[in-house]
């Protein structure tokens, strides 16, 4: 269960008018789309922003630009949104920046949750740790500055999920507090916007594979619309259940950094495990069977599926005791969000 019990005494705090919603859902709507337009829009707004048959999106000139539009676009966007909180929600600078997730940094937090999200990856951790050897240089640190060295990496793992975090989840979901918009709904709706603002990538394939049929390129911006918006539904949860902004940005990074697990297909490791291989019993024609090097037995692909299962299947068991906080925004046992005002309420002068 989780810790209600600040949510319980702050809710003594406010009175029936403070209990009214701030905003009305029409009004969340269009903040929430307007917000998503300011995050994407200026991409296309300049030559330095703006791909081209000859200038692709992962250009580093490209994503430095895009990199200065997108940080301002979030300065900006968070602002207004802090205002909305203090001014329409009658409520504290303390009490917003609590909604925006700024504060309380909680490491335990912090922590729980990147530990539940290395459980649901521990069969991509496996493939790429185990089975393809990557382990050593985890621990060196290697791979780390390896992967941050070039602007696409940093784009990748430090940008996109950083400003990202702060537009989607940070900016969008206290709107929806303020309009008292019941928890179950912010986080299946809420990551729509998040999912949305990935669809131009369907025009920007386009122009630099233009070989490729148009139908290939909708099925992939398709299942990349698929999968945003099945992280936002995650990073929403999080957010909600723990209020911290940093959780979700070093959840998002750490989800790009592993990528899409492997569904089907044999695992194959990166290098040999150990000496060439040869079978004991001969082939038909009574020559060994040897086996190439880097190939790897069966049992290592199985060895693999079962730890996508059972990283599943011990996700959803630990999902709410991992994410229990008493830094919560919302209270999951209620059918309506009554935690942005409880907070406001507490921290009002």
């Amino acid at each position: 269960m989780a810790p209600v019990g600040i949510l319980d005494r702050l809710k003594s705090l406010y009175s029936k008018h403070q209990d009214e919603p701030s905003l009305s859902v029409h009004t969340v709507i269009l903040f929430s789309v307007a917000l998503t337009l300011v995050y994407v829009v200026p991409f296309y707004l300049s030559p330095t922003t703006r791909p081209s048959p000859s200038l692709s999106r992962d250009a580093p000139s490209v994503i430095r630009a895009r990199i200065r539009a997108v940080s301002g676009s979030c300065i900006l966007s968070s602002l207004v949104v802090l205002w909305l909180i203090i001014d329409q929600g009658n409520s504290s600078f303390a009490a917003a920046i609590t909604l925006l997730g700024w504060w309380p940094i909680s490491i335990a937090d912090i922590a729980r949750t990147l530990l539940l999200t290395a459980i649901l990856f521990i069969g991509p951790l496996f493939e790429r740790g185990v089975v393809e050897g990557e382990w050593r240089s985890w621990f060196r640190g290697s791979k780390l500055s390896e992967s941050l060295g070039g602007w696409i990496g940093w784009r990748n793992y430090v940008a996109g999920p950083l400003t990202e975090e702060i537009m989607f989840r940070s900016a969008i979901i206290p709107l929806h507090l303020l309009a008292h918009v019941a928890p179950k709904h912010i986080v299946f709706i809420a990551p729509l916007y998040f999912g949305i603002a990935h669809i131009h990538h369907f025009y920007e394939f386009r122009l630099t594979h233009p070989d490729t049929p148009a139908w290939a390129a909708l099925v992939r911006s398709l299942v990349q619309f698929g999968y945003t918006t099945i992280f936002g539904w995650y990073a929403t949860f999080v957010y909600l259940r723990t209020g911290s902004l940093p959780a979700v940005i070093l959840v998002h990074s750490f989800c790009n950094w592993c990528g899409l697990p492997r569904f089907w297909g044999r695992v194959e490791g990166a290098e040999p495990l150990g000496p060439p291989m040869t079978r004991g019993k001969e082939d038909s024609n009574g020559s060994p069977i040897e086996i190439e090097d880097g190939q790897l037995s069966i049992g290592w692909t199985i060895a693999y599926y079962l730890l996508l299962v059972f990283g599943a299947v011990a996700f959803a068991r630990l999902l709410w005791p991992l994410t229990e906080s008493y830094h919560a925004l919302v209270s999951f046992s209620s059918s309506v969000s009554t935690a942005a005002t409880s907070r406001g309420s507490s921290f009002s002068s």
